[in-house]
């Protein structure tokens, strides 16, 4: 991990702001959601992506029944009987 000098406090509420240096370089726009993880004693946040429910790709998806599923999945899905 690489440190970016930035030190920021957690407020009243729990709250922290990330710097919009980070948040632009990221390209995170105001509303987009973030994952928030725990390894070790770290927390670490990271720009959502969506992806396909059954191998993780987030590229060409397509939404069945509120799920996102990649073409590939869907015609493999497609071919069964």
């Amino acid at each position: 991990m690489k440190s970016t000098g930035i030190v920021r406090r957690v407020d009243e509420l729990g709250r922290v702001v990330i710097p919009i240096e980070l948040r632009n370089s990221l390209k995170i726009a105001e509303k987009d959601p973030i994952e928030i993880f725990v390894d070790g004693t770290s927390i670490v946040l990271k720009k959502h992506e969506s992806a396909c429910v059954f191998c993780g790709n987030t590229k060409k998806l397509v939404e069945y029944k509120d799920k996102l599923i990649c073409e590939k999945c869907a015609k493999q899905i497609s071919n069964l009987k």
